[in-house]
């Protein structure tokens, strides 16, 4: 393919041509330009070099993550005898978003960039995309671009690397988690600290007291024994119960904006952030030793995953999740609870994740909900409207502002009564934003285990 070069220099003939009616001296210039541009461009193809001196791969997860920006590798090595500037695109999955993620190689609508590769060299360019919907897609193939010294001709290649790929819950989380645990620093996550020493009922070992710990701590006949406090430190017990309740109603089909940090804005629907949150938190239950169960429903029973141990079954989890699709109905909550309390005797902790949109779905939960106690500890997670907290913050200046805001304040006050009556009727909740679900429902589930509720 010919550059912009090639034309402004090919317009040298015509202007050679114009000139040469005035003056005859100059026609034999003509086509002796003529032919040194055609032998120059000869050359500069040639020079150029063919697709074969290139191989280009692609590296990424085979299961990508939700939600989340997930990094694209791309390989070009290059056999050419000399340095050479390519341009590499890839061709993403049809839905996903490209982020920018401070890769100063991409931009925010370029899954690719330009670099210079010298000769017999191999480079690695990298993009992140962020899917979000789960399910399966497809990459496309990788197209090059690169031109000969002078910059007359330019060559493109098309690389068949098509491959399928798979978007999962964000189990790149998980990965984050196992890593800081090791390094001890979970509190990066916003984790609080998960050994828990203190308040379970399992003996672990004895310490000096702390001012800090409960009175009912102290170990006496210790304390006796070494002449100085000492207390009782306590493993939550484990094999516990977790059950999951998950509503994959209508109103968990609606969607929530996002705005990054980093100046990124995305949307992603209520149900796919409490699919997140519910496979961090299965993760770490299961990590902790307990037994973690899932129940799915929408106007019907959909899937019921019993409470199990170990890993394989977290996998079974994992790959239930992947599947699930939300429905265009209202959820029936009457039906997912009385089919609970009728499959799961033991006592356990149920979390239920849904939507409080709407005077009677928020009846049916609250006359609903309370039946879980005392057999079971019956949590509520519900995720907070961004829009009408902005709308009830925002000072209006307008009557329709004023409006807004006033509607915005009554439903958060609904909102706001609603989750009072369930704690009055025994049911824990939590309402918190979708930014912040995945830590704060961790968080909640270990503070319940560390107080012995479960």
């Amino acid at each position: 393919m010919l550059t912009l070069r090639w034309y402004a220099l090919a317009l040298v003939i015509p202007a050679l041509l114009l000139l040469a009616a005035f003056f005859p001296l100059l026609t034999p210039l003509v086509p002796i330009y003529a032919l040194g541009l055609l032998l120059i461009t000869w050359l500069d193809r040639r020079s150029a070099g063919s697709a074969q001196q290139f191989t280009l791969q692609r590296h990424n997860d085979q299961k990508l993550s939700l939600g989340v920006p997930n990094p694209v590798r791309l390989e070009i090595d290059s056999r050419a005898v000399r340095s050479l500037t390519v341009i590499v695109r890839d061709e993403p999955p049809v839905g996903m978003t490209i982020s920018n993620h401070n890769q100063p190689a991409t931009s925010e609508h370029e899954p690719g960039g330009k670099l210079t590769i010298a000769a017999r060299e191999t480079q690695n360019l990298t993009y992140h995309l962020r899917p979000i919907k789960r399910g399966d897609y497809q990459f496309g193939d990788l197209n090059l671009r690169w031109g000969g010294p002078i910059g007359l001709y330019i060559r493109q290649a098309v690389y068949k690397v098509a491959a399928p790929v798979k978007v999962y819950p964000n189990i790149y989380e998980i990965r984050r988690y196992e890593l800081l645990v090791q390094r001890d620093q979970l509190t990066e996550m916003g984790l609080k600290n998960v050994r828990m020493r203190g308040e379970g009922t399992a003996f672990e070992s004895l310490r000096d007291y702390t001012p800090d710990d409960p009175y009912r701590t102290i170990n006496w006949k210790a304390t006796a024994r070494r002449g100085k406090p000492i207390s009782t430190n306590y493993e939550p017990e484990r094999s516990q119960r977790v059950v999951i309740l998950l509503d994959v109603g209508r109103m968990m089909r609606s969607v929530i904006r996002v705005d990054d940090p980093d100046g990124e804005v995305w949307n992603m629907a209520k149900v796919d952030f409490v699919i997140n949150s519910i496979l961090l938190l299965s993760y770490v239950a299961t990590r902790k030793g307990d037994q973690v169960g899932l129940l799915v429903f929408a106007d019907q029973i959909m899937q019921y995953i019993p409470p199990a141990p170990g890993n394989a079954h977290f996998q079974k989890l994992l790959e239930a999740m992947y599947a699930l699709g939300s429905q265009p109905v209202e959820a029936d909550y009457a039906r997912a609870i009385t089919y609970l309390r009728a499959k799961q005797k033991k006592r356990s902790l149920v979390i239920l994740f849904t939507d409080l949109s709407g005077a009677h779905a928020s009846e049916k939960l609250l006359s609903n909900m309370p039946r879980l106690a005392p057999q079971h500890v019956p949590l509520l997670v519900t995720i907070r409207d961004p829009v009408l907290d902005t709308e009830a913050a925002q000072a209006p200046t307008e009557s329709d502002a004023v409006y807004r805001r006033a509607v915005a304040e009554q439903l958060i006050n609904e909102r706001r009564l609603l989750l009072d009556n369930l704690q009055r009727r025994g049911v824990l909740t939590l309402d918190v934003d979708a930014s912040h679900l995945s830590v704060d429902v961790v968080n909640r589930y270990l503070q319940l285990k560390r107080r012995s509720v479960i």
